[in-house]
């Protein structure tokens, strides 16, 4: 049954204010609803990629024959107008901005440079495909930025280790310590989790780079765009094969903040070892000036802040990543406003691990390694799997060889002296087999570095076996 309105529609009161809806509507928002909705404070940051998918729809749209090729040639080239614009903008003409997000930006602005033919540009074309476009485009290039800040700090650890092959220091365990190692050994154990920072970075872009325009707002297009040639002109990969799914799926989102997480707990255990090692009661490292701060009250102080910075930085990181997780958990099909929360999460890990990682890389660079004061914190005690070895090699079964070293250790221990030191007869007691052993060199720190030949050990050969493998991934 037809219904008979109670007053012509043209008279109905505009919305105000430069926004893509408001046809339906008979008042604008009321101020705080425009403050909650308002997103170009955080989604201004996506301007190139709005113009850049704006060009690329553009084309489309004249290439399918929906608006002609001089409208479509006036659109580009007002695009081309608006980015130059908004390149010169400062910060005063961004605050003096109160569109409600980037896209009706970019289109008011559109409209300054084209006039009428700017209403053109959204036909076929829903913000929600758009917003996950620009989104998309801007973390294709947040993946590359993050990588070779991440390859920077694995060259940096790697420039470090070529330095100290030989250098001698403790490994370990439970915060005791274990057995001894090189420098570089350990170094390069805090290159290699880097690495598979970069293959799950890489693994992730994949997934990004899957282009959800033409998707509309969730039922697709009605007219015949070409999907692959804007997926070509715009370097995806590949075409989102469902619209429903295409325009609510956050899934890379919460992927690159895993990698990002990741990440961060890798910097941030990297930082604990530098920030103890650092430290007056182990010596190893010392930092230099540049990457370290000073005591208000205290002038003997130096500071570790860069790395505290990282550590601290790891949670942050961690807190991206669950609140996503937390965003997507319980929403229904299709695009929801709540979705607007992803960008924040994503800026804000991107800004954390892009000051985190070149100053971690300038640490680790600028850093000096005691070669003495790591050598002499190795004692004869962390060579007690040594002596296990060497029984086992006289036939002992390795049982009954960790037995009888473990009982040395408990007389040095009750004789208070160290390993070394006992005398031979205590050795024979134990195990005849060490009557006609060499025990000084059972008690070599770099003997026993180069017993550990196997393929990822801490031998000279292995490491630098290690140091070619990651010098050819960087």
């Amino acid at each position: 049954m037809a219904c008979t309105p109670t007053a012509p529609a043209q008279n109905a009161p505009a919305v105000p204010g430069a926004r893509m809806w408001g046809g339906r509507f008979s008042a604008g928002p009321a101020p705080e609803m425009d403050r909650l909705n308002r997103s170009l404070p955080v989604d201004r940051r996506l301007w190139r990629h709005d113009v850049a998918g704006s060009r690329a729809w553009a084309a489309a749209l004249g290439a399918a024959g929906v608006i002609d090729p001089a409208e479509a040639a006036d659109l580009r080239a007002g695009l081309d107008a608006v980015a130059a614009r908004l390149e010169s903008w400062s910060e005063a003409d961004w605050a003096a901005a109160e569109d409600e997000d980037v896209h009706t930006l970019v289109e008011r602005l559109l409209g300054d440079e084209i006039g009428p033919t700017a209403g053109k540009l959204h036909t076929g074309r829903s913000r929600n495909d758009q917003v996950a476009t620009d989104f998309r485009l801007w973390a294709l290039e947040a993946v590359k930025t993050l990588d070779a800040a991440l390859r920077d700090v694995q060259l940096a650890l790697v420039e470090q280790a070529q330095q100290h092959v030989a250098t001698v220091m403790p490994s370990y365990t439970h915060m005791q310590r274990a057995q001894p190692v090189s420098a570089a050994h350990w170094l390069l154990s805090h290159a290699w989790p880097l690495a598979r920072d970069r293959e799950r970075l890489a693994d992730a872009g994949d997934r990004v780079s899957v282009l959800p325009l033409g998707s509309g707002a969730i039922a697709g297009c009605p007219f015949p765009v070409d999907r692959v040639l804007l997926k070509e002109s715009l370097g995806f990969r590949a075409v989102s094969p469902n619209s429903v799914d295409a325009v609510a799926d956050r899934d890379w989102v919460a992927e690159l903040l895993f990698v990002a997480a990741m990440a961060g707990v890798h910097l941030s255990r990297l930082a604990e070892d530098l920030v103890l090692f650092a430290s007056s009661e182990f010596g190893f490292v010392r930092l230099s000036d540049r990457f370290s701060t000073g005591s208000s009250l205290m002038p003997q102080k130096r500071n570790p802040d860069a790395l505290e910075l990282a550590r601290g930085k790891a949670g942050r990181l961690i807190g991206d990543l669950t609140g996503m997780l937390a965003l997507l958990k319980g929403l229904p099909s299709g695009y929801n406003k709540d979705l607007q929360e992803d960008k924040p999460a994503l800026f804000s890990a991107f800004d954390a691990l892009t000051d985190v990682l070149p100053a971690v890389a300038g640490t680790i660079r600028s850093m000096t390694i005691d070669a003495a004061r790591c050598a002499g914190a190795v004692d004869s005690a962390m060579l007690a799997t040594d002596l296990a070895d060497f029984l086992v090699r006289e036939g002992v079964p390795f049982r009954e060889a960790h037995g009888a070293v473990g009982r040395l250790v408990r007389a040095a221990e009750a004789l208070g002296c160290p390993l070394s030191a006992l005398p031979r007869e205590v050795f024979v007691e134990v195990s005849r087999e060490f009557a006609g052993a060499d025990l000084d060199s059972l008690f070599s720190a770099r003997a026993s570095i180069e017993a550990r030949a196997s393929e990822g050990g801490t031998s000279p050969a292995s490491v630098r076996t290690q140091i070619a493998a990651l010098l050819g991934q960087i």
